[in-house]
């Protein structure tokens, strides 16, 4: 693993391709918006690849970088695939590239160029059932090929790095292990007000709520979660309603589960939170929880962190690495996550003790870190190429 840095003697140009990154952000549109302003830096010259729709958007104003507009139909994955591979190549060598950046597991096979590729977990292997068959049969391949020929591989966490190791041959002195980063002035304890607003769109009335936020797919363990809310809170006199924040993944289980609660128990599925009312979502929380079978990073966590949330989560793979000690712990069984959330409701102390302590830890966490990260991968591959 790569820790080391170097000295720039020379400007790299790096090609960041983000035509990957859906009209609808995800993942890997966070991971480039937290990651791009971060990049540029004397001695590298940045170039962002993007569709318009996300040039006037996500990646609107980044000064520094120079930004490349694609056709939309490059929103079509199949179309996209097939654009990495005949056009960005000539694309990089017409711009004068000397690294390109593919964020997101596939890259050019047929280049010159160096390449550097983010792999963002290993689940498809070490997981694979919380994919659907498609997905993870896709990403295995990519996964082998793009270890084989790229000249730098980024990783979000030691955890995932290990989990990958364990399946694809990887060079120790090829990765680079680049933690994500949070932005503590976006991401910032609520005001009682912006909690009270959130309320009310959320039509929550006085009750003390459990916030989830993430996609709602297998491996988020959201069923669970829902079944572990209805057994500690069935008889409950408090009321909590559970907020399940996210876009609707194809996990076809969290309705059955929802209808199976009692009467008594109330959940609220607003779909996609904008990003202005996600401090209210996680700060205003009495519990955020995020019970993960598994993550390469675990973004949710800290930002919920930097909200100065009451955070549950479990230790599978990277979780750990971002919550240290201040998080709560569960397994990711209905029952240990039912007694995980009665205990902290009813401990006020603890629950006060998890909060002091969540934004010092998330303040560990930043993009310019991520960035230097980075640019050592950039500057490693390129050595290697000249």
């Amino acid at each position: 693993m790569n820790e080391v840095g170097f000295d720039v003697s020379a400007s790299v140009h790096v090609l960041v391709d983000a035509t990957a990154v859906p009209d609808s952000v995800g993942g890997v549109g966070r991971y480039l918006e937290g990651l791009l302003p971060h990049l540029d830096s004397d001695g590298f010259r940045i170039t962002l690849v993007t569709r318009e729709s996300l040039a006037a958007t996500v990646f609107a104003d980044l000064p520094g970088v120079e930004i490349h507009r694609v056709s939309a139909r490059l929103a079509s994955a199949p179309r996209r695939l097939v654009w990495e591979q005949l056009v960005l190549p000539r694309l990089a060598r017409r711009l004068g590239a000397d690294v390109i950046h593919s964020p997101h597991y596939t890259m050019p096979l047929l280049t010159s160029i160096p390449r550097v590729v983010t792999f963002h977990d290993g689940t498809f292997f070490s997981d694979p059932l919380v994919h659907a068959r498609g997905k993870r049969v896709f990403f295995r391949a990519w996964t082998r090929l793009s270890a084989r020929l790229a000249a730098g591989i980024v990783v979000p966490s030691r955890a995932t790095l290990t989990d990958i190791a364990s399946y694809v041959r990887l060079r120790a002195d090829e990765v680079v292990v680049a933690f994500h980063g949070v932005d503590l002035e976006v991401f910032a304890p609520p005001s009682p007000q912006s909690i009270l607003e959130l309320r009310a769109r959320l039509d929550l009335g006085e009750a003390p709520f459990v916030a989830f936020l993430g996609t709602l797919e297998p491996r988020k363990n959201v069923p669970a979660l829902v079944r572990a809310f209805g057994e500690a809170f069935a008889d409950s006199q408090e009321n909590p309603v559970l907020v399940l924040a996210g876009a609707k993944g194809w996990d076809d289980t969290i309705g059955s589960a929802i209808d199976a609660l009692p009467d008594t128990v109330r959940v609220v599925t607003p779909g996609y939170v904008p990003r202005d009312l996600l401090p209210a979502l996680l700060g205003g929380a009495t519990v955020v929880a995020y019970p993960s079978l598994g993550e390469g990073f675990g973004l949710p966590v800290l930002e919920a962190l930097a909200c100065g949330a009451c955070v549950l989560t479990t230790r599978r793979l990277s979780l750990p690495e971002v919550g240290g000690d201040s998080v709560e712990y569960s397994d990711i069984d209905s029952a240990s996550l039912a007694r995980a959330l009665s205990g902290l409701f009813a401990d006020d102390d603890r629950r006060r003790s998890l909060r002091d302590g969540a934004r010092s830890r998330a303040s560990g966490f930043t993009w310019a870190r991520s960035g230097r990260a980075h640019r050592d991968a950039y500057l490693a591959a390129h050595k290697v190429a000249r």
